[in-house]
């Protein structure tokens, strides 16, 4: 009998099945498709030589996890590769805010107005950061604070609607590209503890940049099955499961799935019917014959590129999506470049291009012209430049990944209470009803981004389960 089995080998079943190999557990992860990687993978999805990531492609948390950081990923071939600046966010005008790794460079680049309010929002943090990311990626509590003091810090200024943290600033700059930071993880401007969404991407690209993994994003994954393997962990693909009795005998069954799936093939019942799935995507891949023309000249040196006129064309584009069930007409797009940073994911003198628009749960239609209008406003001639395009919808996106239920790349609303208490109200929310049966994916805390914590903080659920039996 195995001590543990993986279902989902995404970076946070990786992660759990790591974490319990590292302390001595048998481990066997299952996957249904012919490759790991969940969320984190690279496909030639237009024109061959062209390697795109078809879900995330920049990894500002996972550079900055605690979890990666503390396993020999470097070992097995991730390698993390720097853009000139993390992010850049274009206006119509032709100049663009930014933000760097140098908090000065991101403060002027908001005007004299705003720059002093800037430094003194992100100083009493960055100093702590490593502590405060572990304390905060551990929520609900795994493990005592070790910095409580800091912790209630970010909190007091964290919790509140990111709205009122944006009256720190008097210009649309600085507000335009803190909404942008907010809306990576779907949810409306003004919802609970979104503050604290778009001060922990600031953070984290002050800390260590937002980088790609050479290669693409597979590397990620790859690393972590080969290091899983190194540790006498076993991984099976085109393993697809729908029952617990497809899987081996196991003291304990961890789940890299979306709630819903879980309760189907563990025979929960209703357990997680008041779980909320958020807005979709709609994402399309480019291969591109040269680099972006950006009218602006910081995004032609930016890894990614958030393209929103301001923040109030930001903020109705998520209640479009989220709240009002229609498509925006001027959707807010994420945008990566990861040949900025790595030439070898295109042909010579090529480049692929990464860009989302958010649209409503299961929305059926097609964005690819408002997302084009979007990207001709701060990038004139951007059409001319394309050699092939992939779209997907939420559809598309919920064939490829199980876990993207009706699109929801998050695996679940990042919105109101459920940002935090996710999948439900708990002080144990890896567990399950059967004593036998946990959770790891991105519907628990700390919730959606390449980062492993997820499969991290169930591990150890799961390990102090295995030595109480």
């Amino acid at each position: 009998m195995l001590d543990a089995v993986v279902v989902g080998a995404g970076p946070n079943g990786l992660t759990a099945a790591v974490e319990l190999a590292r302390r001595g557990f048998s481990v066997a992860v299952f996957e249904a498709r012919d490759t790991v990687g969940g969320g984190a993978r690279t496909e030639e999805l237009t024109l061959p030589g062209f390697r795109h990531d078809p879900c995330s492609a920049a990894h500002p948390l996972g550079i900055n996890s605690p979890a990666f950081r503390a396993m020999p990923l470097e070992r097995y071939g991730l390698q993390w590769l720097h853009a000139e600046l993390p992010m850049a966010h274009p206006f119509p005008d032709g100049t663009a805010a930014v933000l760097s790794r140098s908090v000065a460079e991101t403060a002027a680049s908001f005007g004299p107005r705003d720059a002093g309010a800037y430094r003194r929002l992100v100083a009493p943090f960055l100093s702590r950061w490593d502590t405060l990311a572990r304390d905060f990626m551990s929520l609900p509590r795994t493990a005592l604070p070790r910095d409580p003091v800091t912790l209630a810090r970010f909190g007091i200024v964290g919790l509140p609607p990111s709205t009122w943290l944006m009256r720190r600033f008097h210009d649309e700059r600085a507000k335009t590209l803190f909404a942008g930071l907010v809306a990576h993880v779907i949810a409306p401007l003004g919802g609970f503890a979104t503050g604290a969404i778009g001060l922990v991407f600031a953070l984290a690209a002050h800390a260590r940049g937002w980088p790609v993994a050479r290669g693409g994003s597979q590397s990620i994954s790859d690393a972590l099955a080969a290091y899983l393997k190194d540790l006498g962990g076993t991984v099976h693909t085109d393993y697809e499961v729908k029952r617990l009795d497809d899987l081996p005998p196991a003291r304990a069954y961890v789940f890299d799935t979306s709630p819903t799936a879980l309760a189907r093939i563990a025979g929960l019942g209703r357990y997680y019917d008041g779980y909320r799935y958020g807005a979709g995507v709609f994402k399309i891949d480019y291969a591109l014959d040269g680099p972006v023309p950006w009218t602006a000249k910081e995004p032609r040196v930016a890894g990614t590129v958030q393209i929103g006129a301001d923040s109030a064309e930001i903020g109705t584009a998520l209640r479009a999506a989220s709240r009002e069930g229609r498509a925006p007409d001027r959707p807010f797009l994420i945008a990566v470049q990861p040949g900025v940073a790595d030439p070898t994911r295109a042909p010579a003198g090529k480049q692929v291009f990464w860009v989302y628009g958010h649209v409503p749960n299961g929305w059926r239609g097609d964005l690819t012209d408002a997302m084009e209008r979007q990207l001709e406003r701060y990038a004139p001639g951007f059409r001319d430049r394309v050699l092939a395009r992939a779209t997907a919808g939420p559809p598309e996106l919920a064939a490829r990944n199980a876990n993207y239920v009706g699109g929801d790349i998050a695996s679940g609303a990042a919105s109101g209470l459920q940002l935090l208490l996710r999948p439900k109200a708990s002080l144990s929310p890896y567990s399950t009803p059967h004593p036998a049966v946990f959770i790891c994916s991105s519907a628990t805390p700390p919730g959606p981004g390449v980062h492993g914590m997820s499969g991290h903080n169930a591990a150890k659920a799961v390990w102090r389960r295995l030595r109480q039996r």
